[in-house]
Order: structure tokens, then C-alpha cells, then sequence
């Protein structure tokens, strides 16, 4: 698949990448996975931790796939919105789910910790303000719903938004505690930490075919090498339809921009996460480096030439957008990209699990939150596999009940 296309950003940070071989020979262990991305990575890491043997491929060079366009802005709050998500699974659910996104942005924090990579991981606040005035009523439900449960957030009048920036909104929500970071650096850092614990990592190594047994799964690459394992994940990121296609999920195409480096940040709030109620939505965040990555103006279409053709015209557009809220900020594109972006009909990420497939979990991290969606269904089904059950699969399983049944 034509992940993506445009001048990248992400792999400009990383001097002298790590590689890896490819695999070159039959091997047995304990967990296979496929997939050498977030998810893949995160999985990795749980279950070394562990002490199980684990064994990742790649079809491609690591850092090749969707890691190189995540715009990595780490939040719990997702595109549908807790009110939306309680209306379509109960609140009960929809609370844990937020939780547990609200825990893994913790999990990841403790990860770059000790990481021999560092992904500059840092603590933002998010502001996500009503594009229009009929959204105000929206963002007060939300935010009294957010309360009810104990999240960190305030709601914000257009007079204290209007005091600490630039712009004027009618209302905002006001989110603490959210983050942002590299996360191509990420997860060369996880894969650098499991390979020194032991998990063998392939790159340029692709699955052909399958083979299911009663006690293990063997799993055959182009160059017919044999993979037995008791489980596999199969964390192919929007490229998992290779392997099962997943009616519940969706695939469309986003853009994004990363500017020149910029000076003076100072009329942008704690330079927090931003983002909007309107759909398509634009958001933006800082770097390290201090450029400006703004995102979005998403399209409904999942064809690469499609998408492509209209990537000069959304990067003019998304600058654009920047300039009616930082009119004292001058940006100047250097970076830009068209890439495809997954998601639910329902609003929830996904664990595939299929009788065609024994053995296997499929994760579908798909939404905006694709980090934080990846550690939450890495955590679960390395639990699932460490212990036999995990209290929260029910959540996430494909077999969920789905507002468009």
C-alpha cells in the first residue's frame, strides 16, 4: 500500500537509523509479530518485559510505514467526543475507555524513560475550541460529563481565551496533561530496548502465507522461511486489510505541514496542543526544534493518486488556517505530506479476533489517537496472552455491538 507521500519530517531527526537483518532462517517463539510500527513496538515491550521470546517482522525498512507521518499528538480525548461515545456504548464504557487512553499516556511516559532513544516526550495542555457558535452547547455537555468523571478539564469563555491568546473563540475546552513527542524516535527507541532483551527484529521481511496448527501458528515469508509461534499479533498499522478486512473500519486521507523552525513562541499559551470542533478539523503542535506541525483538512477518499493530487492545495490551505490564529507568528512550510488515515464507523479502536485466524489478535489502533490507542490494545492483549483473559477486551473486540448494525 502507498502509506504515504510529500517531503518528511520525522526522519530527518534520526542520524544513522537503526537497521536490521532479514530473516534468513526457520524460527520458533513464543509471540510473533508482525509489524515493526507503534503498535507492533508497544506490544514488543510489554511482553519482553515479561520474559517471553518474541520475534518482529517487517515488510519494509522500520520507520517506513505510518510511524513516519503520526503527527504524535497525545491526548485521550478522541474525534467522537465522550457525549457520543456514552450515546453509542453506555457511559460506563465509553468512561473506561477514556481512562484507560488517560492511563496509557502515562505508560508512555514511563516508556520514554527508559529508552535509549530519547523521543522528547513532553507534557502539553490542549485547547479544543468551538469552530462555531451552535458547538457551544456541545462543549458544555462534554465538559460536564468529562467532570462527572473526574478528567482535568476546564471549560473556557471567550473572555479567558481571548486573555491568553491571540484569537477569540467563543468557548474551549481545556484539557491538562496531554503531551507531545517524536514518534519515530519512540519507536526506534522501543525496538533498540526489546532487541537488547532479547526480541529478534526483522526488517525487509515479508508474510506470504499461514498455516494453523491446534498449539501454534506458522507464519511463512516471501523467501518461504518458517515462523512457528503459540500467539501472533498482527500490527500492520491501515495495512492490516492485507490480512483481514475489518467492516467496522474506514480508511480516508490527511495532511499535514511542518514548518521552519520559529523564534518566538511567546503569544502561543504554554505552546499547547490546539484543535477544533468543526469536521475536518485542522490541530497543531510544536516540535522540539521549534517548528509548527498543523494537520488535518482530512478527505474522504483512501486512492493514493487521489489523495496526492491535493497536497499542494492543502498545504496552502492548512498555513492559511495557522495565520487567522497567529497573525503575529510568521511560518514558512519546509516539510508537507498526503497520508492515508484509519478509523471506526463507531469511534472506538479495535482488537480483531477471528475463527479464520486461531491464535492471532489482529490490533486496528485506527483514530486520531493512534499512539495512545496502540499502548492501550498492546497493553491488553499482552495481558490477554500473559494471564489468558483482560478485564477490558470486551471493549475493543470486533464483535462489540456497533451503532451501524
Amino acid at each position: 500500500m502507498d502509506l504515504q507521500s510529500g517531503k518528511l519530517y520525522w526522519p530527518t531527526t534520526m542520524v544513522n537509523p537503526p537497521s536490521y537483518p532479514k530473516l534468513e532462517e526457520d524460527i520458533s517463539c513464543d509471540v510473533l509479530i508482525i509489524g515493526a510500527g507503534s503498535s507492533g513496538a508497544q506490544c514488543a515491550n510489554f511482553l519482553s518485559d515479561q520474559g517471553l521470546s518474541v520475534v518482529i517482522v517487517d515488510k519494509r525498512k522500520t520507520g517506513e510505514g505510518s510511524t513516519s507521518t503520526n503527527t504524535a499528538l497525545i491526548q485521550y480525548a478522541g474525534e467522537k467526543s465522550f457525549v457520543s461515545l456514552s450515546h453509542s456504548f453506555g457511559e460506563k464504557v465509553a468512561a473506561r475507555h477514556l481512562k484507560l487512553c488517560e492511563e496509557a499516556i502515562n505508560e508512555i511516559e514511563r516508556a520514554c524513560q527508559k529508552l535509549p532513544i530519547d523521543p522528547d516526550f513532553t507534557r502539553r495542555d490542549s485547547l479544543y475550541y468551538a469552530s462555531y457558535q451552535a458547538d457551544v452547547s456541545a462543549l458544555k455537555d462534554e465538559h460536564a460529563l468529562l467532570q462527572k468523571h473526574g478528567f482535568k478539564v476546564d471549560l473556557w469563555d471567550k473572555q479567558h481565551i481571548s486573555e491568553v491568546y491571540p484569537f477569540q473563540k467563543e468557548a474551549a475546552l481545556y484539557y491538562h496533561d496531554d503531551a507531545e513527542m517524536n514518534p519515530l524516535k519512540y519507536v526506534y527507541g522501543l525496538l533498540e530496548k526489546v532487541k537488547a532483551q532479547g526480541v529478534m527484529i526483522f526488517e525487509n521481511t515479508e508474510i506470504t502465507g499461514k498455516r494453523f496448527e491446534k498449539d501454534y501458528a506458522i507464519f511463512y515469508t516471501k523467501e518461504r522461511r518458517e515462523i512457528r509461534a503459540k500467539h501472533v499479533i498482527i500490527a500492520a498499522g491501515y495495512e492490516d486489510a492485507d490480512f483481514k478486512v475489518e467492516r467496522n473500519a474506514t480508511l480516508s486521507s490527511s495532511y499535514a505541514v511542518i514548518t521552519k523552525p520559529i523564534n518566538d513562541f511567546s503569544s502561543w499559551y504554554k505552546r499547547t496542543l490546539i484543535w477544533e470542533t468543526a469536521r475536518p478539523y485542522v490541530y497543531m503542535r510544536t516540535t522540539a526544534d521549534n517548528r509548527v506541525i498543523i494537520g488535518g483538512m482530512d478527505k474522504d477518499t483512501a486512492y493514493a493518486e487521489t489523495r496526492d493530487s491535493k497536497i499542494r492545495a492543502s498545504k496552502n490551505k492548512l498555513i492559511e488556517e495557522f495565520n487567522k490564529l497567529f497573525t503575529d507568528i510568521q511560518v514558512e512550510p519546509e516539510y508537507y505530506l498526503g497520508a492515508f488515515y484509519g478509523g471506526t464507523h463507531d469511534g472506538l479502536p479495535v482488537i480483531g479476533q477471528y475463527e479464520s485466524y486461531p491464535h492471532c489478535y489482529i490490533i486496528m489502533a485506527y483514530g486520531d489517537n493512534g499512539t495512545v490507542y496502540n499502548s492501550v490494545l498492546a497493553n491488553i492483549v499482552s495481558e490477554k496472552i500473559l494471564k489468558g483473559s483482560s478485564p477490558d477486551m470486551e471493549i475493543y473486540l470486533q464483535s462489540r455491538p456497533t451503532v451501524f448494525q
